[in-house]
This record gives C-alpha cells, sequence and structure tokens, in this order.
C-alpha cells in the first residue's frame, strides 16, 4: 500500500492531485479546512484542520499521521499544496494581522507539517517524499503580491533545508512550480484593482489568452513526473519540466 497526504484538497490543484492518487491506488489523507465530495471512498480519508493555526499542528494532525503510519506503507508522500493568495497590497498599506494570517497558512503551516511528517515518518527504511508546491512568484517580485512571494520563496528554502538533513536514500524533498493554473486564486488576482495588485494585467492577460491549464491536466503531470517516478533531492520542478 502506498500513501500520501495532501493539503488543501477542497478544490483546485489539491482536489485533483488527491484524485488523481486515490485513482492510483493510493491511501490518501486530505488536510484543510474542507473536503471535496469528489474524494470520497474507503481509501480516503479527512483530517479537518484550519492551516491558519500552524501552532495547533501537532495537536491535531498527530494522531491521523500515526493512524497512517500504523498500516505500514511502502511510501508515503506529502503534498504541501494548500495556499492563500491574499491579501494583496504593496508594502506600507497592509494589514499585520491579516499579513501574518497569510504567511501563516503559506510558509508556517508547511514547516510545521514538513516537522510533523519527519517526527512520525522516521523509520529510515521508508521510502518518503516531500513535494513542496511553489511558484513562479518565489524568484519573481511582483507588485502587490509580496507576502505570496515571500512565503514561496521561503517554502522553496524549506525544500533546501530537507535537503540538506535528510540523507536517507529513500528521501526525497522538491519544490513544484506548477505553471498558472484555472482556479480560484488566479479568479481573486484578476479580480484586483491595479492600485491594490499593480501586475493585474499580467493575470488577465493569462485569462484572455487562453494561457490557464485545468488543475486535473496539472495534477496528473505532478503525480506521474514528481510522485511516481525518481526525482532530484532538493531541486526545483517547473510545469515545463513535467
Amino acid at each position: 500500500m502506498h500513501a500520501a497526504i495532501v493539503t488543501g484538497v477542497s478544490r483546485g490543484l489539491g482536489e485533483s492531485i488527491a484524485a488523481a492518487l486515490l485513482a492510483r491506488g493510493y491511501r490518501v489523507l486530505g488536510v484543510g479546512r474542507r473536503s471535496s465530495s469528489r474524494l470520497a471512498g474507503e481509501r480516503y480519508r479527512f483530517a479537518s484542520f484550519d492551516l491558519a493555526e500552524a501552532e495547533k499542528t501537532r495537536g491535531v494532525l498527530e494522531a491521523p499521521f500515526r493512524a497512517l503510519a500504523a498500516e505500514k506503507p511502502e511510501s508515503i508522500c506529502l503534498v504541501n499544496n494548500a495556499a492563500v493568495a491574499g491579501p494583496v497590497g504593496v508594502l506600507g498599506r497592509l494589514q499585520d494581522a491579516a499579513s501574518l494570517g497569510s504567511l501563516e497558512v503559506n510558509l508556517i503551516a508547511p514547516l510545521a507539517l514538513c516537522n510533523l511528517f519527519c517526527a512520525v515518518f522516521a523509520d529510515e527504511r521508508l521510502s518518503r517524499r516531500v513535494i513542496n508546491v511553489s511558484s513562479g512568484a518565489a524568484q519573481s517580485a511582483l507588485p502587490g503580491e509580496g507576502l505570496y512571494c515571500v512565503a514561496k520563496a521561503g517554502l522553496e528554502m524549506l525544500t533546501r533545508v530537507l535537503a540538506a538533513e535528510q540523507k536517507a536514500p529513500g528521501f526525497r524533498a522538491i519544490n513544484v512550480r506548477p505553471g498558472i493554473i484555472d482556479t480560484e486564486m488566479q479568479l481573486f488576482a484578476r479580480s484586483q484593482s491595479p492600485d491594490a495588485l499593480p501586475c493585474v494585467d499580467m493575470f488577465r492577460e493569462f485569462h484572455s489568452k487562453g494561457r490557464l491549464v485545468p488543475p486535473d491536466v496539472v495534477a496528473e503531470k505532478i503525480v506521474a513526473k514528481l510522485v511516481l517516478a525518481d526525482v532530484e533531492h532538493g531541486r526545483t520542478y517547473t510545469y515545463q519540466e513535467l
């Protein structure tokens, strides 16, 4: 039996990745505030958790993680997919509480999940993989999307830290920049005013020129190339490489 933990499974890429894994016979633990009816089945379990409360990660998720470990999977994969696009705004206009909440979901929660994953799935004989869903925003500063850019850059460093620390032959940690996906995050971005999001025209152009890729298409590529196939420890993969 092969298993995976996927965050942000209510819709979008997370839902599609979980569905693709279930279709391949994986046992999947979904994590997030809400699940999806598309994912119902005997091999699917859901742990309700608000990633904006990352300090509660161990208290809420240790039990379902250990229950999965007790089933003795041949391999286990953590997909840190959940993220929020807002708030947007240039520095000087952001509200501190909302900014901290964004970083909590996009960076602190993935770090806490990786910490718990390494603690619970500590058997070095087990094939283990962490896939952190990043973005081109990790290397390109987008005016008005500073919080998202900073979080994704930090997420990619988290992957590099895992690669530096986890030396067991069966452990792999990677980033994936999945490209421009037709999700609610894109809808949110292109609905913003130029005053709040100076780069909004870029998102509107993605849509008007038909560059958005369906989540199911991206998910199939991620599962085939990054979950099932061999990968390079610590590497960042782009959509063009999938």
